[in-house]
């Protein structure tokens, strides 16, 4: 059965509305809850983040002048850094009435209002057919569910353009996660209600049965272990704080939570994929470069 809009709703307001401040204290003022890039190991989290916004960008080959959008935007990080920096017409969707919030001020603050804006919706909500030359979704996607991929996706292919770059970025299994392990009942139980994590190959099928030809394949697990670590170490210096603005409940659970994902990653029972793919119902090359060179 496939997944309410309010359904949706809710699952989302039970993890991202604990608190901008207390998110704030690990993230940083960046606000990006997602795999970092760690273009050198010694980079510190908030240059990592940075690198991986724009490594993002440069994958779907932003354009100025293109149409964007970003599907589960968070606090706005991408939707900002794409105006910002590639001079696309960002538009980004959330479901967290305090990421919305966060995001309205802080395309204010960088001037970017005639670039980018940022909506309270869900995906599904977006009418309209190939509206937009690239899309992205990062860190999104472990809430959507398995048996509503042909549903995403099919979404995707419909707001996206003939030959446009979809990005998707998302946690999958690599042994029995799906299947309910403790670590999964824990997660579900108590951070991300309702999130499914599948093997990739499943996810590679459901998006070439969309309409999707895939472009490139990569694995972020290493960078996700040093992510986490990160983020457990500033939330572990600001315990304090994070007592304050949460709980010692909340702070408890986010503490074991990332930590045991880190361990999870470390370990290989999960992965995280960033996975490029081109709408390709009609025969032909997508525009794809023959090569990666521009990407490092």
């Amino acid at each position: 059965m496939s997944r309410s809009i309010a359904q949706s709703k809710r699952e989302i307001a039970s993890h991202y509305d604990v608190g901008n401040e207390f998110y704030r204290l690990f993230l940083g003022d960046e606000m990006v809850y997602s795999c970092a890039y760690f273009r050198c190991p010694e980079s510190d989290i908030i240059t990592a983040q940075r690198d991986k916004l724009d490594y993002i960008c440069r994958k779907l080959r932003l354009k100025r002048g293109e149409k964007f959008l970003d599907i589960g935007c968070g606090w706005g990080a991408l939707a900002i850094w794409a105006a910002k920096n590639f001079g696309v017409e960002s538009y980004g969707v959330t479901l967290s009435k305090n990421q919305h919030k966060w995001a309205q001020k802080w395309i204010e603050k960088e001037e970017v209002v005639h670039l980018c804006r940022v909506e309270l919706k869900d995906y599904r909500e977006i009418n309209g057919e190939g509206l937009f030359d690239k899309i992205a979704s990062v860190g999104m996607f472990e809430h959507v569910g398995i048996k509503n991929y042909p549903e995403y996706f099919s979404a995707v292919g419909r707001l996206l353009k003939e030959k446009g770059f979809f990005l998707n970025h998302g946690i999958v299994s690599e042994e029995d996660e799906k299947k309910g392990s403790l670590a999964t009942r824990f997660i579900n139980t108590y951070v991300f209600p309702g999130g499914e994590l599948d093997d990739i190959a499943n996810v590679l099928c459901e998006m070439r049965y969309a309409g999707f030809e895939i472009l490139d394949l990569e694995s972020m697990r290493a960078h996700y272990v040093k992510t986490l670590r990160h983020w457990v170490r500033n939330l572990e210096e600001k315990k304090e704080e994070a007592l304050m603005l949460a709980g010692e409940k909340v702070y408890r659970l986010w503490r074991i939570y990332m930590a045991g994902c880190g361990h999870a990653f470390e370990r290989g029972d999960i992965n995280v994929y960033q996975v490029l793919a081109s709408k390709q119902l009609e025969p032909g090359l997508s525009s794809q470069p023959l090569t990666r060179a521009d990407l490092y």
